[in-house]
């Protein structure tokens, strides 16, 4: 199902999905007034809906169906770039950019059809998403091609940059999600959690040891053997912890 107040929105978006034949466009909705109508005639796997529009906004019908046990799958689509779609990210959810890229389109379908049969568990990060809990996350939803990862965070040992991603290394595996490390680090307790390089953050429960190499930058070695750089700018606060 296509929700989107713009006529030429729909009419662009139904145009790229005609040569997806896997794929069949069942309803467009101008309105969520009008999307929430056409949910009640029957089961919609997945929706392109539409984040601004007049009344009521695309986060008022993503907030109703993350109620739900299975939530239809939902890409936003957004004319906004910058920060809304580090919050997209952050949430494992998908999202699409106006005007729409066809490749892009492509990908994301791809994404989503892998992910039809874990609705249950998308619905924990919609939920996430669109009703946050008050104060610092202890899970993170990790969403890859055809699956979804519910990750405690106490169990992260060490985070780190990797691309447009951000890897999560825990004692047995390393995850990637798509987030900036500045973006996720404003969810994560900085009591738990702690800078020590501009492209990583430690465990506090990991410090072990700080030592100065002989060309003088320092090093901080991790309860699990792991070395991480530490800058200069986080040498005092990393010795103050320790």
């Amino acid at each position: 199902m296509i929700v989107d107040d713009e006529a030429h929105a729909r009419t662009n978006l139904r145009l790229s999905l005609a040569p997806l034949s896997e794929w069949d466009v069942v309803a467009e909705c101008a309105s969520v007034q009008a999307a929430r109508a056409q949910l009640a005639q029957g089961e919609i796997e997945l929706i392109l809906l539409d984040v601004q529009m007049p009344v009521e906004s695309g986060l008022d019908l993503a907030r109703e169906l993350s109620r739900q046990a299975a939530p239809p799958l939902i890409v936003f689509v957004t004319a906004h770039r910058g920060h809304a779609l580090d919050a997209f990210d952050v949430h494992a959810l998908d999202y699409l950019v106006k005007p729409i890229d066809e490749a892009r389109l492509r990908q994301t379908l791809q994404r989503a059809g892998a992910l039809l049969d874990q609705r249950a568990a998308y619905a924990g990060a919609l939920r996430r998403f669109v009703d946050p809990e008050p104060g610092y996350w202890r899970e993170l939803t990790v969403r890859s091609v055809g699956r979804i990862d519910r990750v405690n965070l106490a169990e992260v040992l060490w985070i780190d940059t990797a691309g447009n991603y951000v890897g999560l290394h825990l004692e047995q595996r390393t995850l990637l999600h798509r987030s900036t490390l500045a973006e996720l680090e404003r969810y994560l307790d900085p009591a738990v959690f702690m800078r020590v390089h501009r492209r990583a953050l430690a465990q506090r429960d990991q410090l072990l040891a700080l030592r100065q190499s002989t060309e003088g930058s320092y090093v901080l070695t991790l309860r699990c053997g792991h070395e991480l750089a530490v800058s200069d700018r986080y040498v005092a606060a990393v010795k103050a912890a320790l």
